[in-house]
């Protein structure tokens, strides 16, 4: 079982950033794939961002890439989330969540994030 516990949302302007974090729990952080999904209101849930464990393969979204950075300490057991030039339609609760080697795939609470216009 892997715990997940994101931090880091809130108000910010459009144009503004922020940075997101996601601590999770277990002694075999590195071989977690680790990646970033939104959901908006009225929408479903979508992809954001992801990083492998060795941080060689990182994918973006089309809509936040040149814009977001995912990027992760694994003596912290932490994956982060940098939104820089923020927009409107990137207000959505954020979740992170994590693959195992075994292909388990784990979720956090989630965080809110609210660009304002």
């Amino acid at each position: 079982q892997v715990q997940l516990v994101e931090s880091g949302g809130g108000l910010v302007q459009a144009g503004g950033s922020l940075r997101l974090s996601c601590a999770a729990s277990g002694r075999t952080f590195i071989n977690y794939d680790m990646g970033w999904f939104r959901q908006a209101p009225g929408k479903e849930r979508e992809f954001v961002a992801r990083n492998t464990g060795s941080g060689a393969t990182t994918v973006y979204a089309d809509s936040v890439k040149g814009r977001f950075t995912v990027s992760r300490d694994n003596a912290k057991n932490t994956v982060y989330l940098q939104m820089n030039s923020l927009k409107p339609e990137d207000t959505a609760v954020y979740y992170c969540t994590a693959r195992t080697g075994a292909g388990a795939r784990y979720w956090g609470q989630g965080t809110q994030v609210t660009v304002s216009s």
